[in-house]
């Protein structure tokens, strides 16, 4: 326990050293200087609470927030000093508020609890003392041997000892950690692959020493030093030894592993990292309003003690005969009287500050969150794939989207790659029919049917079948043999699995054209050209990585040659090679870009023997180095891939999604700048972007490619800054490159950013995934600060993702890590547009009219009270009951506005989606800015006002309701004036703020009805039962008959009408005359629709439920107009 205390406090770190020793098995040096290594328990802890801290932790994080730690000071205030209002006025509102909250967070946490338990307790098998014992994942220490049978999940990460196959290896996919698919090999050292039972692995005596825990799923650094009879063997361990928590055995009967990292401490717990709260531009607004209104409070609070002792300054007021002074009173201090004073005013007027603000934004955000994901528009049949929140603070951002940064692969793309051309020694090929085909021939000319390969197609194809990461399911490889096999020598039953849908297509198509890659069997690789079975030796794999953009793969040839065969991008092959068709091969490649195909060029050497040798040495040390083993192998893959004699290029296409332009256009007309941001080469990228209606072929395109220095860039950058000065009249495109970005983002940054803002397009290619962060926070941080939306579909997306004010996650091909990091994912980009074009309209108006009536009802609320004081020399007397005070927002005027916020549709669906600009209207905050706040503070007071004066002047005079009456005994005369008075300007301002509301509703359904009229019957029905009963609990009886004998005045029936209508008359004409003379784009709409012209132009009918099919349903024109119902 101490230990644990040290560690929080940052005393005692848990990892003193960089590496940590594992002994397999626990069998630990028997000399008595080994001090063992303490590692984390197996226990996975997703909870954030406990029992013992839940209720403070809670309250806590509770009270940070201003408006409820503002609550808690006033109800404090008005438990330590006399208070003209009771404390329960302003803890019963706080109250609620936290309890609310806490029991909502206190559910979702024990879910987690929940699952956190079944994770702890689930059974596992564990190696020890000669034989598998039984016991739970909890239990699990470092360095024990763990067994994992097929289809079931690791329970920590384990080192691969050896599995139920002869070469050690096992398969497995990783879906709940990166979310890809496709199934991954990973292999054990050859000394430990052979030992294959229990019995076996008790006589193993080895050591472990690895990194210390990081979060890179990718990255493992260690070694394995086993002691076989008098000598210790070394063998390095990278990611393919390395079997993760959470991924899951497939393919496999069984395998043994070594557990090396537990708990908190695994790379999937290590994943869990809490993503950076994202606050909407609605919430920032919100801050400022209530900053506003506090300082009103202030100003409130301090005017009327001000006039308070003025007032006091004559001695008749300052001690009237009905209030005496005390001794006490007499003689205290007049600071603290001031103080005082002014304390007991903020407790009156504090209302003003609306606690249930919060909560109800809450439960809108998180109740309308729901809508997205039952939209059946946003439903994609295909894949049965829902769009899917997992930000519900963020929904009315997805309104206020100025810029939009997509991927192009995946996101734009399908991700299916179907191979079309590729150029071989100079020379480009079709696939036509299976066969390999010359451009300018055809499989009917003559020289078009060749029954074999050239040496030269043979070598290629060969590359292009060994230089991957494909595999073959292992329910198949068993019936490879001599199977079923086509006349031109192709298998017709295999089915490749692979990382990356390239290399997939690559493959199948050698195999279409002759060269069937068969499977892997130990170290070899089996290869099948034209029916003849060759198997090479897989020596070593070059893994790809980011930064040299290509992989490669060492093998032994059948005659025993060793070869390098390499793939990659053009400008990590190319610069590379010295041999081959360099210079046709380029062309090839550009050709090949120009019509949108994603380019690859595959590259062979041949080594000698000696060269072999040197190579392997410098593989071994740096694969087995602990210390800084990344950039010693980048060093020796260098070193090994040079000196390359080209072979070709292959030409793949990823076809478009469907509806990329039509939503890119649509984007564009809402306002929308989109900007591509893709790892492909310029050329392709053009094409895509192109045909994707990103580009126009009327736009002038403006290139910032290829620049090596900063003189340079800087000077295209500002010609290109004169171009668009000097053509202003036209649109124009960007196209920049990685190298070049960097330059212009290093020292040219404002004058990038002013060549940017003024091109309607912008596209971005040769990325690496930190840039396209940067852009994003390149556009985030420029002065206008516009709110930008990132949407990728890969885990090279996720930082453009989790940088933007929006992140969309595609459901793609890629895996599902940029899904797990972003804000909502959906299956396609077209569903992008209806996602902005109408949910975060529809959200950006209910929340922003949301917020502006709860201010709004306040201050018709507060306002009152603050007039009642001059008719009371400044005594602190509240003008309502405490219970009115308390219901007010939490009962009277709180349902009619969340149920606004919730189906508000103050436009059809259809019509915002087909007229894009509509969403112009709502940009830059426009329904909370500075304008519409004053408009609705104005309103408030101006109504507050009516309410007072205008039942003051028409009731004053009433002696039915101010004196008379024998109420609690005969001939005991008792006034009430004062409750009266105070119950019909409550009564007249709930009305009003209430129809109010349903002035700005003009979607109505039975829920709004219900709740709009329900809350006022219920106001009455409650104060009839609230003044109609001697509630014994209560200290004083003030409002004992005071509404019955109010309701039983015509006059007070005949003000309440003229007060009501009086307030919302010139609210009405205003909102008539600014339609009539002065409409937005959207007011002309509602126009358009109400005339009925919208139905006949679009003849389709809201998303029904759909069938089993879940096809959306056409409906007549007039069903459409009836379910509309928007006014």
């Amino acid at each position: 326990m101490l230990r644990w205390i040290r560690q929080q406090l940052g005393f005692d770190p848990p990892h003193q050293s960089d590496t940590r020793t594992i002994y397999i098995a626990n069998r630990f040096p028997q000399n008595g200087h080994y001090i063992p290594q303490k590692f984390a328990e197996n226990r996975i802890i997703s909870s954030k609470y406990t029992v013992w801290n839940f209720i403070p932790k809670n309250l806590f994080e509770q009270f940070r927030r201003v408006a409820n730690f503002y609550f808690l000071i006033i109800f404090l205030v008005q438990l330590m000093i006399d208070t003209p209002t009771s404390p329960i006025t302003s803890g019963l509102p706080l109250f609620f508020v936290i309890t609310v909250t806490a029991i909502k967070q206190g559910y979702e946490d024990w879910l987690r609890h929940k699952a956190d338990n079944e994770v702890n307790g689930a059974p596992v098998y564990v190696v020890r003392s000669g034989g598998l014992v039984k016991t739970r994942s909890k239990n699990i220490r470092v360095g024990d041997i763990v067994r994992v049978a097929k289809d079931e999940t690791f329970p920590v990460d384990l080192v691969l000892l050896s599995s139920d196959r002869v070469d050690g290896s096992c398969h497995v996919t990783t879906a709940s950690l990166d979310g890809e698919t496709n199934l991954k090999t990973h292999v054990a050292v050859p000394e430990t692959a052979v030992l294959q039972s229990v019995a076996n692995l008790d006589t193993l005596v080895a050591v472990i020493e690895c990194q210390q825990p990081e979060a890179d799923l990718y990255r493992f650094v260690g070694r394995i030093t086993i002691s076989h009879q008098i000598e210790e063997i070394v063998r390095p361990l990278g990611p393919e030894s390395l079997l993760l928590r959470g991924a899951r055995l497939k393919n496999t009967k069984e395998i043994f592993g070594v557990a090396v990292y537990t708990g908190m401490e695994t790379k999937m717990a290590l994943n869990y990292k809490s993503k950076s709260q994202k606050r909407s531009a609605v919430e920032k607004s919100m801050n400022s309003f209530l900053i506003i209104y506090l300082i009103i409070l202030l100003f409130e609070a301090v005017l009327s003690t001000i006039l308070k002792y003025a007032w006091q300054a004559e001695e008749k007021w300052d001690e009237p005969w009905y209030d005496q002074k005390t001794e006490h009173e007499r003689n205290s201090s007049k600071i603290l009287r001031f103080i005082s004073d002014f304390l007991a005013f903020l407790v009156l007027y504090n209302f003003i500050i609306p606690i249930s603000l919060y909560v109800t934004v809450e439960m809108q955000k998180f109740l309308g969150s729901f809508f997205i994901g039952w939209d059946l528009d946003l439903y994609h049949e295909e894949t049965n794939q829902r769009a899917q929140v997992n930000t519900s603070d963020l929904n009315e951002e997805l309104g206020q989207v100025e810029y939009v940064f997509t991927d192009k692969t995946g996101t734009l793309t399908e991700n299916e790659m179907q191979f079309r051309e590729c150029s071989i020694n100079g020379i480009k090929y079709q696939e036509i029919n299976g066969k390999l085909v010359p451009e300018g021939l055809t499989e009917d000319s003559p020289d078009g049917i060749r029954l074999s390969l050239m040496k030269e197609e043979e070598l290629f194809l060969k590359a292009v079948c060994l230089c991957h990461t494909v595999h073959i399911s292992a329910d198949q490889t068993d019936g490879i043999g001599d199977g079923h096999w086509r006349a031109n020598g192709i298998v017709s039953q295999l089915e490749y699995y692979a990382s990356s849908p390239d290399e997939k297509a690559l493959v199948e198509a050698a195999s279409r054209v002759g060269v069937v890659f068969t499977g892997t069997n130990g170290e070899g690789m089996e290869v099948k050209s034209l029916g003849k079975p060759e198997r090479f030796k897989l020596l070593h794999v070059l893994e790809f990585d980011p930064n040299r953009r290509r992989m490669s793969v060492i093998v032994e040839s059948p005659s025993g040659e060793k070869l390098l065969f390499t793939k990659g991008a053009e400008s990590s092959i190319l610069p590379h090679s010295r041999g081959g068709e360099i210079d046709k091969t380029r062309i090839h490649v550009d050709e090949f870009a120009l019509k949108g195909l994603r380019t690859l060029c595959v590259a062979y050497r041949r080594f000698t023997a000696e060269e072999y040798q040197e190579i392997d040495r410098r593989l071994h040390e740096a694969r087995t180095a602990l210390q800084q083993r990344e950039e010693r192998l980048a060093d020796v893959f260098n070193f090994i891939e040079k000196d390359l004699e080209l072979l070709g290029a292959t030409g793949v296409e990823d076809k478009l999604q469907d509806k990329v332009q039509e939503t890119i256009e649509a984007l564009r007309l809402a306002g929308i700048k989109v900007w591509v941001l893709t790892g492909d080469k310029h050329e392709t990228a053009v094409s895509v972007s192109l045909s994707c209606g990103h580009f126009h072929r009327t736009m002038n395109i403006l290139e910032l490619v290829q620049h090596k220095s900063d003189s340079t860039c800087a000077e295209q950058l500002r010609q290109l800054a004169r171009r668009i000065k000097d053509d202003h009249v036209i649109q124009h495109g960007l196209v920049v490159d990685g190298t070049s970005l960097s330059l212009a983002l290093r020292e040219h940054e404002k004058l990038f950013m002013e060549v940017c803002r003024n091109c309607s397009a912008v596209l971005c290619c040769r990325m690496a995934p930190l840039q396209k962060a940067k852009v994003v926070r390149l556009l985030k941080t420029s002065p206008e600060k516009p709110i930008t939306l990132a949407i990728g579909d890969g885990a090279n997306d996720v930082s453009m993702i989790q940088e933007a004010h929006v992140g969309i996650g595609i459901m793609g091909k890629e895996g599902r890590q940029a899904v797990r990091n972003s804000d909502y994912a959906i299956a396609r980009f077209k569903f992008l547009s209806k996602l902005l074009l109408v949910h975060g309209h529809f959200y950006y108006i209910r929340i922003a009219t949301l917020v502006q009536y709860f201010f709004y009802k306040n201050v018709c609320f507060i306002t009152p009270q603050f007039l009642y004081q001059f008719f009371c020399l400044f005594s602190q007397q509240t003008l309502y009951d405490s219970v009115y005070l308390t219901l007010y927002n939490i009962s009277f005027t709180s349902l009619p506005i969340l149920m606004y916020s919730l189906f508000e549709q103050h436009v059809h669906p259809h019509v915002l989606q087909s007229k894009p600009t509509l969403y112009r209207d709502i940009r830059k905050n426009a329904l909370l800015g500075f304008k519409p706040f004053l408009y609705w503070t104005i309103l408030g007071f101006s109504h507050a006002f009516v309410f007072f004066y205008g039942s003051y002047l028409l009731m004053g005079e009433d002696t039915s309701l101010l004196g008379n009456g024998q109420i609690l005994k005969p001939n005991r005369q008792m006034m009430f004036g004062n409750w009266t008075f105070g119950t019909l300007v409550f009564t007249v301002m709930v009305i009003t703020v209430t129809v109010k509301m349903a002035l700005e509703t003009h979607f109505w359904t039975w829920i709004n009805h219900f709740v709009t009229w329900g809350s006022i019957v219920f106001y009455f029905l409650f104060s009839l039962f609230y003044g109609g009963i001697i509630w014994p609990f209560l200290h004083t009886q003030d409002m004992y008959f005071v509404f019955v004998q109010l309701l039983s005045s015509g006059s007070v029936w005949f003000a309440i009408i003229i007060i009501v209508v009086t307030c919302l008359f010139l609210d009405v004409v205003k909102k008539v005359l600014c339609r009539h003379l002065q409409p937005t784009s959207t007011e002309k709409a509602q126009m358009e629709e109400d005339k009925g012209s919208v139905s006949s132009a679009y003849d389709f009918a809201e998303s029904r439920h759909r069938g089993e099919d879940n096809r959306q349903l056409l409906a007549d024109p007039s069903s459409q107009q009836d379910s509309a119902c928007i006014h």
